[in-house]
């Protein structure tokens, strides 16, 4: 099921929010300091190519450095993709098909805003690496 619901997830708004953190990763590994922003850009952009399986957990090691880091991500490049989301989100409630895949772009907007100190795991195990 999640196959399938993952192919008419790439076809209706997938891989145009793939592009949109391919873009924005692209953008924030140009300096030396941007890099680990580009690399989570990255990592949630395949998060967010196939999102059906998967769930964000937060890691209880991820300190203050996340936190300040999260702070930079949410003025570099975080609001723009969550703006992105619920737009995207909005367009795709529109049909009665479509409102479960709006539904999964509002549960991606926590993860763009806020990416660093967050694991990205199956959903059949949420709890493995803790």
């Amino acid at each position: 099921m999640k196959t399938i619901l993952n192919v008419i997830w790439l076809i209706l708004s997938g891989f145009w929010l793939f592009l949109a953190y391919l873009a924005a990763g692209a953008l924030l590994c140009i300096t030396i300091i941007g890099i680990p922003f580009g690399v989570a850009a990255f990592r949630i952009g395949i998060f967010a190519l196939w999102p059906f399986g998967y769930t964000t957990i937060e890691r209880r090691d991820a300190g203050a450095p996340s936190c300040l880091g999260n702070v930079l991500w949410l003025i570099l490049a975080g609001w723009w993709l969550a703006i992105g989301h619920i737009v995207t989100g909005l367009l795709l409630c529109l049909t009665i098909i479509g409102i479960p895949f709006g539904i999964a772009n509002f549960k991606l907007i926590p993860v763009s805003l806020f990416p660093l100190g967050r694991e990205i795991v199956p959903t059949d195990q949420p709890f493995a690496s803790r």
